[in-house]
């Protein structure tokens, strides 16, 4: 009878945790997915997972995040046009909005800001909320926080000093209209191509340089297959975390504030990150076997001013022309 007993309090209690379990998987009521390029190494991917534990804890676990690194969810553009079908929620994304949205070139505009607090100023300020408002009307997805970005510098197997140096150079950018003529009139032969493919690219000689912030440089192991960080710093900028306006409009107004508010923390957390990485990305580099070379910066400034101004469209010249000035 003691036995019989025991096995149907034993039942009794695994239906009861199993039932406990299955409440707690069933728990969230939305599930965002928020796909981007970067390792699970790199602070976005760090700032991308914070976002998701804030925002689970102030909707009591009504929404969750998964988040996918290295382009497993699918390419830059193909989240893009995702989120513009409602097909996916979020995604980390600059400066390639301007496919749609002309004022998301002043994202990274070549040697624009001279430092982090001077991008800070126009990314927060009035130029800010109007690069904002006009990719939710073009691109229909809706930027929610912001994370910096280190300089970006050109690494290459052979040293660069100068604009002359890049003559007949192969280098991989961002599908990007204002990169392209920047660096084709800087001497380069500049190239559009997904991240995911510049490694192996580098590696058989389709392209022979790259350029991006030390911080995917380290996390993309191009010392593997790159010698030489040549410190162009050619662009300063900063990229949003977004999310598919589709979405958006699927939450409620007590669930916006939650979004907005976990996004929030998750851009404080990014930048503490941030402002430590920088302090040792160069000196990682370093020591995993590259060398950093001293570059005429000014001269580099001075063509890319031309081509900047030459190359943006009418509409964005002004806002251009007043940055620079300052």
């Amino acid at each position: 009878m003691k036995t019989q007993i025991h096995r149907i309090s034993r039942i009794i209690g695994l239906a009861v945790v199993g039932f406990t379990l299955a409440q707690g998987a069933s728990a969230a009521e939305m599930t965002l997915k928020l796909g981007h390029l970067a390792n699970e190494q790199n602070t976005w991917h760090k700032a991308s997972l914070k976002f998701g534990e804030e925002l689970k804890a102030l909707t009591n676990g009504r929404i969750e995040v998964q988040v996918f690194p290295n382009e497993s969810l699918g390419k830059e553009i193909d989240l893009i046009n995702g989120m513009q079908l409602g097909t996916v929620d979020m995604t980390i994304t600059g400066e390639s909005l301007q496919n749609w949205a002309p004022l998301a070139s002043l994202l990274a505009i070549p040697y624009a800001y001279k430092s982090l607090e001077h991008m800070d100023e126009v990314a927060s300020g009035d130029v800010g909320k109007k690069i904002e408002a006009q990719i939710i009307e073009k691109a229909r997805i809706r930027p929610i926080a912001y994370f910096a970005r280190g300089p970006r510098d050109l690494t290459s197997n052979r040293e660069i000093h100068k604009p002359e140096d890049l003559k007949g150079l192969k280098l991989r950018v961002p599908n990007v209209p204002l990169f392209m003529a920047v660096w084709k009139e800087l001497g380069a032969q500049p190239t559009p191509m997904a991240f995911s493919e510049v490694f192996t690219s580098l590696q058989n000689g389709t392209i022979d340089a790259q350029e991006n912030p030390l911080a995917l440089i380290k996390s993309a192991n191009f010392n593997e297959v790159q010698k030489y960080v040549n410190k162009t710093e050619h662009v300063r900028s900063w990229i949003y975390l977004t999310i598919s306006d589709i979405t958006w409009q699927k939450l409620s107004a007590e669930d916006k504030k939650a979004v907005e508010e976990a996004a929030h923390r998750a851009q404080k957390y990014e930048r503490e990150l941030f402002l430590k990485d920088e302090d040792k990305l160069a000196n990682d580099l370093k020591a995993a076997g590259m060398t950093f070379v001293d570059v005429d910066q000014a001269a580099f400034a001075a063509k890319a001013r031309t081509a900047v101004l030459a190359n943006v469209s009418d509409e964005v010249r002004p806002y251009v022309e007043a940055i620079l000035k300052q």
